[in-house]
């Protein structure tokens, strides 16, 4: 009787079953964590613009340097209750079980929804270079593609994700967590006032537009953060961030371009992408599909 009671009692979220840490701890740690990546950036002592080869390799050294250090963040600070439950890589999101799920699903999700670009895309045949392999070796040979397709989403995802999301986790909710960590992310993309201003641009545009990039990477952050917690895998909100820095923000002029009944059509399509990803979107993530059950209750 008693072995029954125990086995009900045992907690569907492991994170319930370790002591909590202090939210002033949790929060500073992924505040210098933010600051550190961010930093890394412009350590450099280079008068070259952010999309120079010289710069770009910099940073990516940096920025490799900082993944190494933000794991030591995790560690250090997270209970050795937690530590022992669970391998440290798979706190971080690396794990076999429910890789390949995580590998497709999120990417289906998110292609739903952008589907109205991508019917944009479709009816441009702008899609058909992506079945050219000569695309694919100039791209990877393209420093600059490599830096908003693979660098800037692998690092970005890693430090912002893998590595806050495990210790706000021991100090809130999932739900909350969801909303703290993209709030480091969004902020985080702020630097780029002083890039823009030091390239000339008037500070009033430079506001503007970085205030615009704060929205998005935060709305992006909230998603992204939800994605890993759901399934409990790092690839998840990487391959996601990957194929969203590929399509960018809608092109709605392209889309006023278009014929009335056609671009009827893609408004349509626009809607019906947004609305069904959202009924899908808990459906698609449930942790049960990711064998996940270390980062969200179910």
């Amino acid at each position: 009787m008693n072995e029954t009671n125990e086995t009900k009692m045992e907690p569907n979220y492991i994170f319930d079953d370790v002591p909590r840490i202090s939210p002033l701890i949790t929060v500073s740690c992924c505040l210098a964590m933010s600051v550190l990546y961010v930093s890394s950036l412009y350590i450099w002592n280079n008068k070259h613009n952010r999309d120079h080869p010289a710069t770009v390799k910099r940073r990516f050294l940096s920025v490799t340097v900082v993944m190494l250090i933000t794991p030591i963040f995790v560690y250090k600070f997270s209970s050795k209750e937690l530590l022992e439950k669970i391998p440290f890589y798979e706190l971080l999101g690396l794990r076999w079980h429910g890789l390949l799920m995580a590998i497709v699903v999120p990417y289906l999700l998110t292609m739903l929804l952008f589907l109205g670009p991508l019917c944009v895309e479709l009816q441009n045949d702008t899609m058909k270079v992506f079945m050219d392999i000569n695309f694919w070796k100039s791209s990877f040979k393209n420093i600059l593609w490599i830096r908003n397709h693979i660098m800037a989403p692998l690092s970005e995802e890693f430090v912002f994700r893998a590595c806050m999301m495990p210790l706000i986790l021991q100090s809130f909710t999932p739900v909350t967590a969801v909303f703290i960590t993209p709030l480091f992310f969004g902020v985080a993309h702020v630097h780029h006032i002083v890039e823009r201003l030091s390239m000339g641009m008037e500070f009033t545009t430079a506001l503007i537009i970085s205030i615009s990039q704060l929205t998005y990477t935060t709305l992006f952050g909230f998603y992204s953060a939800y994605l890993f917690l759901r399934t409990g895998h790092f690839v998840a909100p990487f391959l996601v961030h990957a194929f969203c820095n590929h399509m960018g923000l809608p092109d709605i002029q392209e889309l006023w371009q278009q014929h009335l009944w056609k671009r009827i059509l893609l408004i349509v399509c626009y809607f019906v992408g947004f609305i069904a990803w959202i009924f899908v979107l808990p459906i698609a993530t449930h942790p049960t599909l990711y064998a996940n059950s270390i980062f969200w209750p179910y």
